[in-house]
């Protein structure tokens, strides 16, 4: 098989970082995901709760699209802002997809990040609304009035952040390449069905 980075926008709730962590077990390929953070931390040299603390969250209303911007110096008062931190964490997005190597990558507009890598593969997997519930009962351990607010609250924070990053909305498929229902579809199947993508990019290649 080529070389593929696999992006993976998800849902909280739908199991895409289950679909994430299984498809590059499967595959026997690099997984990033919270990873990225922490590299972002040693790299950087940026205390881990501030990096964590701009994770997947923004909560300006107005969009600044990402195009690539430097990163600001350390003596620079931006240094430690949420942009710069976007910046770094793009940075370091790049530095694997350069790697002559596939990977899966979650979240973090990489999908975004990457739209001029021909080898990106741009994957969103989403579910409907009471399974997000039930899902994440079951994979975090919460109860169900704590389920529901994380779901609200966590969903609601990708989507401004990607969309202030992109100026696209979160879940348009329009800004994939494949989306995916685990309401319908096994976190196995979805595996199975990114997989033979893979194969059929690779054959008209």
């Amino acid at each position: 098989m080529g070389k593929h980075i696999i992006t993976i926008s998800r849902s909280y709730g739908s199991g895409g970082r289950q679909v994430a962590k299984a498809l590059a077990n499967k595959m026997n390929i690099h997984y990033y995901d919270k990873e990225l953070m922490q590299l972002v931390s040693l790299e950087h040299g940026i205390n881990m709760s501030i990096v964590s603390g701009a994770d997947e969250k923004h909560e300006e209303s107005r969009f600044k699209k990402y195009s690539g911007s430097d990163i600001a110096s350390p003596s620079s008062k931006k240094y430690l802002s949420k942009d710069n931190i976007f910046n770094m964490t793009a940075g370091i997005i790049k530095d694997i997809a350069a790697k002559d190597e596939s990977s899966v990558i979650v979240g973090r507009c990489a999908h975004f990040v990457l739209q001029d890598d021909p080898n990106v593969v741009r994957v969103f997997i989403h579910a409907d609304y009471d399974d997000l519930i039930e899902n994440a009962i079951k994979y975090d351990g919460c109860d169900r009035d704590e389920a529901i607010r994380r779901i609200d609250r966590i969903n609601k924070e990708r989507a401004a952040y990607h969309k202030y990053y992109t100026d696209h909305e979160w879940n348009d498929a329009r800004c994939y390449d494949l989306c995916l229902n685990t309401s319908k579809i096994s976190i196995e199947k979805c595996i199975e069905v990114i997989e033979e993508y893979l194969k059929i990019l690779d054959s008209v290649k």
